[in-house]
Protein backbone atom coordinates (compact mmCIF):
# COMPACT_ATOMS: atom_id res chain seq x y z
CA UNK A 1 0.00 0.00 0.00
CA UNK A 2 1.28 3.42 -0.85
CA UNK A 3 1.69 5.83 1.98
CA UNK A 4 1.54 9.07 1.80
CA UNK A 5 4.46 10.57 3.54
CA UNK A 6 6.33 13.74 2.95
CA UNK A 7 9.34 13.27 0.08
CA UNK A 8 12.54 14.06 1.40
CA UNK A 9 14.93 14.61 -1.24
CA UNK A 10 18.51 14.71 -0.35
CA UNK A 11 18.98 18.39 -1.78
CA UNK A 12 22.82 19.82 -3.26
CA UNK A 13 23.26 22.47 -0.19
CA UNK A 14 23.28 19.31 2.26
CA UNK A 15 25.49 17.37 -0.07
CA UNK A 16 27.80 20.12 -1.30
CA UNK A 17 27.87 23.48 -1.02
CA UNK A 18 26.89 24.43 -4.64
CA UNK A 19 26.82 22.85 -8.17
CA UNK A 20 27.54 25.84 -10.02
CA UNK A 21 30.55 27.97 -10.00
CA UNK A 22 30.78 31.50 -10.85
CA UNK A 23 33.95 32.50 -12.68
CA UNK A 24 35.40 35.44 -14.23
CA UNK A 25 36.27 33.22 -17.62
CA UNK A 26 34.57 30.43 -18.60
CA UNK A 27 35.62 27.37 -17.69
CA UNK A 28 36.24 24.18 -19.50
CA UNK A 29 34.49 20.99 -19.25
CA UNK A 30 37.44 19.79 -17.63
CA UNK A 31 38.00 22.38 -15.01
CA UNK A 32 34.51 22.14 -14.33
CA UNK A 33 33.90 19.18 -13.19
CA UNK A 34 37.27 19.16 -11.27
CA UNK A 35 35.86 21.89 -9.21
CA UNK A 36 32.97 20.30 -8.82
CA UNK A 37 34.55 16.99 -7.49
CA UNK A 38 36.77 19.73 -4.89
CA UNK A 39 33.61 20.59 -3.59
CA UNK A 40 31.83 17.78 -3.01
CA UNK A 41 34.66 16.21 -1.64
CA UNK A 42 34.81 19.25 0.69
CA UNK A 43 30.97 18.83 1.82
CA UNK A 44 31.53 15.69 2.71
CA UNK A 45 34.83 16.46 5.12
CA UNK A 46 32.28 19.02 6.59
CA UNK A 47 32.18 17.84 11.07
CA UNK A 48 28.13 17.35 9.98
CA UNK A 49 28.33 15.53 6.97
CA UNK A 50 27.21 12.22 5.79
CA UNK A 51 30.26 10.64 6.71
CA UNK A 52 29.76 11.50 10.41
CA UNK A 53 26.40 9.59 10.89
CA UNK A 54 26.79 6.81 13.40
CA UNK A 55 23.20 6.38 14.32
CA UNK A 56 19.67 6.17 13.57
CA UNK A 57 17.04 6.05 16.42
CA UNK A 58 12.92 5.47 16.75
CA UNK A 59 11.57 7.61 19.26
CA UNK A 60 8.81 6.48 20.74
CA UNK A 61 5.29 8.10 21.70
CA UNK A 62 5.69 10.13 25.27
CA UNK A 63 8.72 10.51 27.12
CA UNK A 64 12.55 9.03 25.60
CA UNK A 65 15.37 8.99 27.65
CA UNK A 66 18.51 9.21 25.64
CA UNK A 67 22.39 9.36 26.42
CA UNK A 68 25.32 6.87 26.25
CA UNK A 69 24.49 5.54 29.29
CA UNK A 70 23.13 1.72 28.51
CA UNK A 71 19.80 2.67 31.13
CA UNK A 72 18.35 4.93 28.29
CA UNK A 73 15.80 3.72 26.64
CA UNK A 74 17.99 5.52 23.44
CA UNK A 75 21.22 4.86 23.90
CA UNK A 76 23.81 6.62 21.84
CA UNK A 77 27.33 6.09 20.81
CA UNK A 78 28.94 8.79 22.79
CA UNK A 79 28.78 11.95 24.61
CA UNK A 80 26.97 12.92 27.74
CA UNK A 81 25.67 9.99 30.13
CA UNK A 82 22.52 11.37 29.88
CA UNK A 83 21.56 13.71 27.56
CA UNK A 84 18.19 14.45 29.21
CA UNK A 85 14.67 13.33 27.41
CA UNK A 86 13.15 13.95 24.16
CA UNK A 87 9.08 13.47 24.45
CA UNK A 88 6.97 12.71 21.08
CA UNK A 89 3.18 14.15 21.22
CA UNK A 90 1.92 13.96 18.26
CA UNK A 91 3.82 15.92 16.12
CA UNK A 92 5.14 18.50 18.79
CA UNK A 93 8.64 17.26 19.95
CA UNK A 94 10.31 18.72 23.05
CA UNK A 95 14.04 18.45 24.45
CA UNK A 96 14.85 18.64 27.99
CA UNK A 97 18.03 18.59 29.04
CA UNK A 98 19.73 18.13 32.52
CA UNK A 99 21.96 20.97 33.84
CA UNK A 100 25.59 20.43 34.13
CA UNK A 101 25.87 17.28 31.55
CA UNK A 102 27.31 19.18 28.67
CA UNK A 103 24.70 18.98 26.31
CA UNK A 104 23.85 22.27 24.51
CA UNK A 105 20.36 22.98 22.83
CA UNK A 106 20.15 25.04 19.82
CA UNK A 107 20.15 28.38 21.37
CA UNK A 108 23.04 27.82 23.29
CA UNK A 109 21.52 26.42 26.82
CA UNK A 110 21.97 23.41 28.79
CA UNK A 111 18.06 23.57 29.31
CA UNK A 112 16.31 22.30 26.08
CA UNK A 113 13.01 23.64 23.87
CA UNK A 114 11.08 22.53 20.78
CA UNK A 115 12.72 20.57 18.93
CA UNK A 116 11.67 20.97 14.90
CA UNK A 117 12.22 18.11 12.25
CA UNK A 118 13.70 17.98 9.33
CA UNK A 119 9.77 18.23 7.50
CA UNK A 120 9.13 20.75 9.52
CA UNK A 121 12.24 23.55 8.51
CA UNK A 122 15.51 23.87 9.48
CA UNK A 123 15.81 20.81 12.12
CA UNK A 124 17.12 21.38 15.57
CA UNK A 125 20.32 20.53 16.50
CA UNK A 126 21.61 19.39 20.36
CA UNK A 127 25.00 18.66 20.88
CA UNK A 128 27.25 17.26 23.32
CA UNK A 129 31.23 16.89 23.18
CA UNK A 130 31.51 15.93 19.35
CA UNK A 131 27.90 14.34 18.89
CA UNK A 132 25.05 15.74 17.70
CA UNK A 133 21.90 14.66 16.99
CA UNK A 134 18.15 16.22 14.97
CA UNK A 135 15.13 14.66 14.41
CA UNK A 136 14.01 13.84 10.90
CA UNK A 137 10.67 12.34 10.32
CA UNK A 138 9.51 9.11 8.02
CA UNK A 139 6.18 8.10 9.04
CA UNK A 140 7.31 8.01 12.24
CA UNK A 141 10.44 10.24 13.96
CA UNK A 142 13.84 9.43 14.72
CA UNK A 143 17.12 10.51 15.66
CA UNK A 144 19.82 10.91 13.12
CA UNK A 145 23.01 10.81 15.27
CA UNK A 146 26.46 11.98 14.37
CA UNK A 147 29.79 12.55 15.07
CA UNK A 148 32.40 15.27 13.84
CA UNK A 149 35.20 12.73 14.91
CA UNK A 150 33.89 9.67 13.60
CA UNK A 151 36.38 7.47 11.80
CA UNK A 152 34.84 7.47 8.42
CA UNK A 153 34.93 11.81 8.34
CA UNK A 154 38.99 11.14 9.80
CA UNK A 155 39.46 8.26 7.48
CA UNK A 156 38.58 9.67 3.87
CA UNK A 157 41.14 10.01 1.45
CA UNK A 158 38.38 11.19 -1.35
CA UNK A 159 36.74 9.57 -4.11
CA UNK A 160 36.63 7.54 -7.22
CA UNK A 161 35.03 8.44 -10.35
CA UNK A 162 35.31 7.68 -14.05
CA UNK A 163 37.72 9.79 -16.41
CA UNK A 164 36.06 13.02 -16.93
CA UNK A 165 34.24 12.22 -20.88
CA UNK A 166 32.58 15.55 -22.85
CA UNK A 167 30.42 13.02 -24.61
CA UNK A 168 28.70 12.16 -21.10
CA UNK A 169 27.62 15.87 -21.16
CA UNK A 170 24.16 14.98 -23.34
CA UNK A 171 21.08 17.12 -24.20
CA UNK A 172 17.85 15.86 -23.49
CA UNK A 173 14.62 16.77 -24.83
CA UNK A 174 12.31 17.60 -22.11
CA UNK A 175 8.83 15.92 -22.25
CA UNK A 176 6.79 17.88 -19.49
CA UNK A 177 4.84 15.80 -16.77
CA UNK A 178 1.08 17.32 -16.46
CA UNK A 179 0.45 19.28 -13.52
CA UNK A 180 -0.06 17.46 -10.43
CA UNK A 181 1.83 14.26 -11.54
CA UNK A 182 3.62 12.04 -8.95
CA UNK A 183 5.82 9.51 -8.84
CA UNK A 184 5.58 6.21 -5.67
CA UNK A 185 9.59 6.70 -4.86
CA UNK A 186 10.60 3.68 -2.20
CA UNK A 187 13.29 4.22 0.34
CA UNK A 188 15.84 2.21 2.11
CA UNK A 189 13.40 1.61 5.15
CA UNK A 190 10.42 0.13 2.83
CA UNK A 191 8.27 3.24 2.54
CA UNK A 192 6.74 4.97 -0.19
CA UNK A 193 6.28 8.26 -0.93
CA UNK A 194 4.68 10.54 -3.56
CA UNK A 195 7.19 12.65 -5.27
CA UNK A 196 6.49 15.34 -7.68
CA UNK A 197 7.09 14.56 -11.41
CA UNK A 198 8.39 17.32 -13.54
CA UNK A 199 9.35 15.79 -16.65
CA UNK A 200 10.79 13.31 -18.41
CA UNK A 201 14.01 13.96 -19.83
CA UNK A 202 14.64 12.17 -23.47
CA UNK A 203 18.12 11.00 -24.96
CA UNK A 204 20.21 8.77 -26.78
CA UNK A 205 23.46 7.47 -26.73
CA UNK A 206 24.85 4.86 -29.69
CA UNK A 207 21.64 5.18 -31.26
CA UNK A 208 19.19 4.04 -28.98
CA UNK A 209 16.93 6.18 -26.82
CA UNK A 210 16.40 6.29 -23.11
CA UNK A 211 14.47 7.91 -20.93
CA UNK A 212 14.82 9.26 -17.11
CA UNK A 213 11.78 10.59 -15.02
CA UNK A 214 12.55 14.55 -13.41
CA UNK A 215 11.41 15.06 -9.77
CA UNK A 216 10.84 18.81 -9.20
CA UNK A 217 13.38 19.84 -6.38
CA UNK A 218 12.20 23.40 -5.36
CA UNK A 219 11.80 25.33 -8.15
CA UNK A 220 15.21 26.17 -9.98
CA UNK A 221 16.72 22.51 -9.85
CA UNK A 222 16.02 18.84 -11.10
CA UNK A 223 16.85 16.05 -9.17
CA UNK A 224 17.26 11.89 -10.59
CA UNK A 225 17.43 8.90 -8.84
CA UNK A 226 18.96 6.88 -11.53
CA UNK A 227 20.67 3.04 -11.89
CA UNK A 228 22.37 1.87 -14.60
CA UNK A 229 24.40 -1.78 -15.89
CA UNK A 230 27.28 -0.09 -13.90
CA UNK A 231 25.20 -0.56 -10.57
CA UNK A 232 26.54 -2.93 -8.01
CA UNK A 233 29.40 -3.61 -9.75
CA UNK A 234 31.88 -0.41 -10.65
CA UNK A 235 29.01 1.67 -8.89
CA UNK A 236 27.07 1.35 -5.82
CA UNK A 237 24.43 -0.81 -6.00
CA UNK A 238 21.39 1.30 -4.59
CA UNK A 239 21.98 3.73 -7.38
CA UNK A 240 23.27 7.20 -7.77
CA UNK A 241 22.09 10.76 -7.44
CA UNK A 242 22.30 13.62 -9.99
CA UNK A 243 20.99 17.34 -10.16
CA UNK A 244 20.43 19.63 -13.16
CA UNK A 245 19.14 23.10 -13.71
CA UNK A 246 15.86 23.25 -15.47
CA UNK A 247 16.01 23.10 -19.42
CA UNK A 248 15.45 25.72 -21.68
CA UNK A 249 13.08 25.62 -25.05
CA UNK A 250 12.48 22.36 -24.40
CA UNK A 251 16.17 20.85 -23.90
CA UNK A 252 18.08 20.08 -20.90
CA UNK A 253 21.64 19.85 -20.04
CA UNK A 254 22.18 16.31 -18.83
CA UNK A 255 25.88 16.11 -17.44
CA UNK A 256 26.86 12.28 -16.07
CA UNK A 257 29.97 13.37 -15.21
CA UNK A 258 28.52 15.03 -12.19
CA UNK A 259 26.13 11.92 -11.27
CA UNK A 260 27.64 11.09 -7.62
CA UNK A 261 26.81 8.19 -4.69
CA UNK A 262 23.52 8.83 -2.34
CA UNK A 263 24.29 9.24 1.79
CA UNK A 264 23.81 5.15 2.01
CA UNK A 265 26.61 4.38 -0.06
CA UNK A 266 28.83 5.75 2.78
CA UNK A 267 26.72 4.24 6.31
CA UNK A 268 24.01 2.40 7.25
CA UNK A 269 21.80 4.82 8.96
CA UNK A 270 20.51 6.88 5.86
CA UNK A 271 17.41 6.89 4.37
CA UNK A 272 18.36 7.38 0.83
CA UNK A 273 14.82 7.25 -1.63
CA UNK A 274 15.57 4.41 -4.53
CA UNK A 275 15.50 4.38 -8.34
CA UNK A 276 12.10 3.72 -9.52
CA UNK A 277 11.87 1.42 -12.18
CA UNK A 278 11.31 3.84 -15.04
CA UNK A 279 15.28 5.15 -14.38
CA UNK A 280 16.70 2.12 -14.18
CA UNK A 281 18.84 1.92 -17.72
CA UNK A 282 19.78 -0.61 -19.88
CA UNK A 283 22.83 1.62 -20.17
CA UNK A 284 26.32 1.68 -19.14
CA UNK A 285 27.16 5.70 -17.74
CA UNK A 286 30.73 5.03 -17.37
CA UNK A 287 31.12 8.53 -15.82
CA UNK A 288 30.48 10.24 -12.46
CA UNK A 289 31.56 8.63 -9.11
CA UNK A 290 32.58 5.24 -8.63
CA UNK A 291 31.55 3.06 -5.24
CA UNK A 292 33.15 4.24 -2.12
CA UNK A 293 34.71 1.06 -0.29
CA UNK A 294 35.63 1.40 3.37
CA UNK A 295 36.70 -1.34 5.97
CA UNK A 296 33.91 -2.94 8.07
CA UNK A 297 30.97 -0.44 5.82
CA UNK A 298 27.59 -2.85 6.12
CA UNK A 299 25.09 -0.84 3.55
CA UNK A 300 22.03 -1.33 1.99
CA UNK A 301 22.55 -2.18 -1.51
CA UNK A 302 25.48 -4.71 -1.10
CA UNK A 303 23.46 -7.77 -0.85
CA UNK A 304 22.48 -8.38 -4.36
CA UNK A 305 18.99 -8.96 -3.44
CA UNK A 306 18.63 -5.46 -2.41
CA UNK A 307 20.30 -3.58 -5.19
CA UNK A 308 17.94 -4.06 -8.13
CA UNK A 309 20.88 -3.34 -10.70
CA UNK A 310 20.64 -4.87 -14.18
Amino acid sequence: MLKKTIFITLTAVLLFPAISLAADEPLSHTEEIEAYRERRETGLRRPSGWLTLVGLHWLEPGENSIGSAKDNDIVLAGGAEYWGTVSVNEDQLQFTGIEGNDVIYADGTANGGPLVADTQGDATVVHSDTFMFHVIDRDSFALRVKNSEAPARLSFEGLDYFPINSDWRIEADMERAEPGTVLPIGNVLGQLSDAPVYGTAIFSVDGKEHRLVALEEGTELLFFILADRTSGRETYGAGRFLYTGLPEDGKLIIDFNKVYNPPCAFNDYSTCPLPPPENRLDLRITAGELDFHAPGLKRYGDSPAETGSR
